[in-house]
Formats: structure tokens, sequence, C-alpha cells
């Protein structure tokens, strides 16, 4: 017998015949004998329902008091979904519970819209999965210490579910969703994308960072912490196939580099189109002008991903970084309160129309070449770059939105990633 974890993403939960299906695949696991927990999404759609009603009555959220209310009110499509599965499996004949986050306990700190786990009581789940039941948990919140329902931010359910795997030593984390594995790239942009059979951990990570909206990103960072055996399937396929051959499917993560992975040069082609790029300009060039700059930001609770800062001309630089679309206001308006006055800089500008497309592979640690490949590749296409990242494992650009699609397209064909294609 094995303890099993499924996390069901939003498409899965999209109907009364989806949540039947759902149940009858959860039913085949648990008549196979294994123990088995179920983190479900809200029902497709309904959190940005729900967060659209509190925009019509008050559009402006930058409140600590808003937010807590949009915690509230977005973890409420959570609920209706664990009780409607509990629901089906009963139909089916299976003894099934289910729970908020706050009753497990899920706890997490206070952070409302991007909470993060702190820990987990398994205590109720464990009585439950010995009594021979399913036990059914939302995905996406949890709850702080002053006992306010918390979220963990856009794709929160997967964090959740291997959470929960980690907390109770699950023997693997299966998540369903709408497509059938991890690919070399979005498959609605470039057809040809190929499904890849195992990644490794770090490549995971690196694509969910970059933008791959396949698995959240802590969700990969608590697998690789705690060793959760994770892969990713589609909740679409027949749910009466043979447990073998579901359990074959689908892309695995892994936390070993096999011969396979070592012949491949890139694994894939990540992008992001929610982005927005600010440059602070005319910043005095001296120590601790970037904390100056970037602690305000990081205060206010908004990440920074890319950073570049210009040679010093005449005592003065220009300081650029990368933000999150939906914070682009926000931060404009942080700066130019309060870090223009505290650094004498010049000015601030910004961009909210630029994307960030990435090349993701471990065998570039032992490969030249590669980032240059990836230039040469882009400015053939006339595209220009604005910023650049790296890591061992990955090199990213900053482009204008509107050559997204052709850099993704050209990327993918000059590293061999189509279907039929030997990785190179």
């Amino acid at each position: 017998m094995a303890l099993i974890v499924h996390k069901y993403g939003g498409t899965s939960m999209g109907s009364t015949v989806r949540f039947r299906s759902v149940a009858q695949r959860v039913a085949k696991w648990v008549r196979a004998g294994h123990q088995l927990i179920v983190v479900p999404s809200a029902m497709s759609g309904e959190t940005n329902r729900l967060l659209g009603l509190a925009k019509e009555l008050q559009p402006a959220w930058l409140t600590p008091e808003s937010q807590r209310e949009l915690d509230a009110i977005a973890a409420t499509g959570e609920q209706v979904s664990v009780g409607l599965l509990a629901l089906a499996l009963q139909a089916q004949g299976v003894p099934a519970v289910s729970y908020a986050g706050w009753q497990v306990a899920i706890a997490t700190d206070s952070a409302y819209g991007k909470a993060r786990i702190t820990s987990i009581d398994d205590t109720r789940v464990r009585a439950d999965l010995a009594q021979g039941k399913v036990v059914i948990i939302t995905g996406f919140q949890g709850v702080d210490p002053q006992g306010n329902v918390t979220t963990l931010g856009r794709g929160g359910s997967d964090t959740s579910a291997v959470a929960v795997a980690a907390a109770l030593k699950a023997d693997e984390c299966l998540i369903y969703t709408d497509v059938d594995g991890v690919y070399t790239t979005d498959p609605r942009i470039v057809p040809e994308a190929r499904r890849l059979h195992t990644i490794s951990f770090e490549e995971m990570l690196e694509m969910a960072s970059l933008g791959s909206k396949v698995l959240q990103t802590r969700s990969v960072e608590f697998a690789g912490k705690y060793r959760v055996p994770l892969r990713v399937l589609s909740s679409f396929t027949p749910w009466d196939i043979a447990l073998e051959e579901e359990a074959r499917s689908g892309t695995l993560i892994t936390f070993e580099e096999d011969e396979k992975m070592e012949q491949a040069i890139v694994s894939g082609i990540a992008f992001n189109r929610d982005e927005a790029k600010i440059t602070v300009m005319g910043v005095p060039d001296k120590p601790g002008i970037a904390y100056l700059i970037l602690g305000p930001v990081a205060d206010a609770n908004i990440d920074i991903d890319v950073i570049i800062q210009n040679v010093s001309h005449d005592g003065k630089t220009d300081f650029s970084f990368t933000v999150h679309r939906n914070d682009y206001v926000r931060t404009m308006d942080l700066l130019t309160k309060e870090v223009l006055p505290a650094t004498g800089a010049a000015q601030v500008m910004g961009d909210p129309k630029i994307c960030k497309v990435s090349i993701v592979g471990i065998g570039m640690r032992s490969h030249v070449g590669v980032a240059s490949r990836m230039f040469r590749t882009l400015a053939e296409e006339g595209i220009n770059i604005q910023m650049i990242s790296t890591s061992e494992i990955k090199t990213s650009v900053v482009i204008d939105e509107k050559y997204m699609e052709l850099a993704v397209r050209a990327l993918h064909k000059a590293f061999d990633l189509e279907q039929g294609s030997s990785a190179s």
C-alpha cells in the first residue's frame, strides 16, 4: 500500500461531469489498495469571477485590510471544489472527507495573496487515512497565526499538494492538469514541441521560475527540498486505463541526472510575458545605492527579477530591474515618492510591455557557445536584447513583448527541440 497525493487543476474540475471523472480516477487508485489525499483547485474560472466581483466593489486593492478580504473571498472557490469532490466519491461508494486549509491546519505567514507555508498538522489527516477515507484538502490556501485565511498566489494548489506530500512523506505526488506533461516549450506557440519523459529537478525549477505554467515555482522548490517524487499527468486521459500505464505517462521530475539528460544541451524554452522593466536614471554611483533602491521595493513584498547596473559615467549610473506586471504601477509609485528623494536620482522610467525568454538545460554546464548561439539566433531575426541574466543551466533575455513568439519559435528550432529531432 502506498500513500499517493493527487492534485487536480481548475480545468479538471470544470463541471459535474469532470468531478465524476476525477472521482472515478481516484476510486481506481483506492481500489488498487492505495491511500489517497486529493488537493483540488477551484473550478475553472471561478477565482477570476470572485476577484472580479471584488474589484467592482473596490478597484484599489493596496490596503492590508482589502488584501485580507480578497484572500477570504478567493479561498471559497477551493472550498466548493473539495465538497463537491467528496460527494462525487461518496456516490462511487468511496468514503471521503473534505477539509479547508484552516481545518487541517496548513499554517502560513500573513503575506496575503502570496503567503508561505510554515507547517502542516497531519494528525487529523492520518486518522482519516487510517479509517480508509480519501482525504480532500483545499489547495491554494492556509491560515495565519491570527486565524485569518490566506492564499498562496496563483498556482498555489501545486504548492499545497507538494507540501502535503512532504509533510506526510507520501510515496508520490501526481499533478493532474490539462496537458500531458512538460514540453520543450508551449505547444500552442510551437506545435512541434516535444513532451519530455523526464526532466531534472533543477531544469524544472528553472522552467517554472522563468514562466512555464505547468507547475508553480514554489511547488518545485518544495519537491526539491523534501525530495518528493513528482509526476505531471493529464486528467483528460481515460480514467479507466491501467495504473501501470497511467504511472508511465506524463513527465517524471527526477533528482538524478542520467545519460540521456546529459546529451541535451538545451531541454526547453521558457517565456514569461507578465514582466515589466523599470529603470532608475542618473543614480549616484556609490556603495549602498542598490539597497536604497531595491530595499523599499522588497519591503513592499514586491518580487524583483533581472537586475542590471550600467557602467558609471561622471559619477552617475542607470539601474534597471524587472518586476511582475501586476506590481508595475505600485513599484513606479513607490520609486517616485520614496526612492527618488532618498537617492537623488534623476528620474524613473518604465516599460510594461516587455517579456522574458529563456533557454534551460543542464547540458549547458559542459558546453560552450550556447549563449552565443542564442544571441546569434535572435540577431538573425532582428530582435533586440534589452537585458541578460544567466546561471549555470539557463540564459534569459528581456525583449520587446511583440517579438516573444518569434523568439520562442526561432530558438526552439535553433536548438533542435522539434519532434523527431535528436537533442543537440
